[in-house]
């Protein structure tokens, strides 16, 4: 049975299409995927914001949620990780829908063949001032005091900060080359650790991405976005393929 991999919905803001219509293309896209999926990894940065109070949740999303619960209900594994826009996820998709959270990058054998799986942010080398900012996102005390505010003031905070530095950073729509390619950096490093390793599977770069690695045989694959790209990968067999949802 296959097993498809998405990330980057960023749900939320509009792009090529609003988010109300991106929202239903994703529900689409994992209408199709419960015909014959043994498991979904959405791959983080589902929402461009997202977090939780004790008793209230950012409004909208109810179609993207309830497929998401249809899929558990049905028996797919779901599984969720937190990416930089929705690193506040905490129980609640756990708890309501049964969906298996992670908050770090995964290693995992999938179909006879060894993933590494995670969003990306804050990985491979560089990046310090993001790496020193995530420690802060992620640290308790911090996310107490976020919870003090009214839920009305920080999503307007979040959602002002997001599009600063959506703007403040260049578009590139192309593969930079392998020493260029961060990510691609960092699946090499992993791979010197782990020569068994057959996929690294990353979003965050907003590029959709397959990259053979260094051995002529593992490969780098970025998931893409759902802002214009709409893509996602399809293991079936033990082999991987980037496609775009139509």
């Amino acid at each position: 049975m296959p097993i498809y991999f998405a990330s980057d919905f960023h749900l939320g803001i509009d792009a090529k299409h609003s988010t109300q219509e991106r929202e239903r293309r994703v529900v689409a896209w994992l209408e199709h995927c419960r015909q014959d999926a043994e498991a979904v990894y959405l791959v983080g940065d589902l929402f461009e914001f997202w977090f939780e109070w004790k008793r209230v949740i950012p409004k909208g999303y109810v179609r993207f949620l309830g497929k998401l619960a249809e899929l558990v209900d049905q028996g797919i594994d779901v599984h969720v990780f937190t990416g930089n826009h929705d690193m506040w996820l905490f129980d609640y998709l756990e708890t309501e829908i049964g969906v298996k959270l992670h908050r770090q990058p995964i290693e995992i054998t999938l179909q006879g063949k060894n993933f590494l799986i995670g969003h990306g942010d804050g990985l491979g080398p560089g990046d310090h001032g993001y790496k020193r900012l995530k420690k802060l996102f992620a640290f308790k005390p911090a996310q107490w005091l976020l919870a003090r505010f009214h839920p009305n003031f920080t999503m307007w905070i979040a959602y002002f900060w997001s599009g600063f530095s959506r703007s403040s950073q260049p578009a590139e729509a192309e593969f930079l080359g392998a020493e260029k390619e961060w990510l691609a950096v960092y699946s090499e490093k992993k791979l010197a650790q782990n020569p068994s390793l057959d996929y690294c599977i990353f979003g965050h770069r907003h590029l959709p991405i397959d990259h053979t690695l260094s051995n002529g045989r593992s490969r780098y694959l970025n998931l893409g976005e759902w802002l214009h790209y709409y893509t996602y990968v399809r293991l079936e067999d033990g082999e991987c393929t980037l496609l775009t949802w139509k």
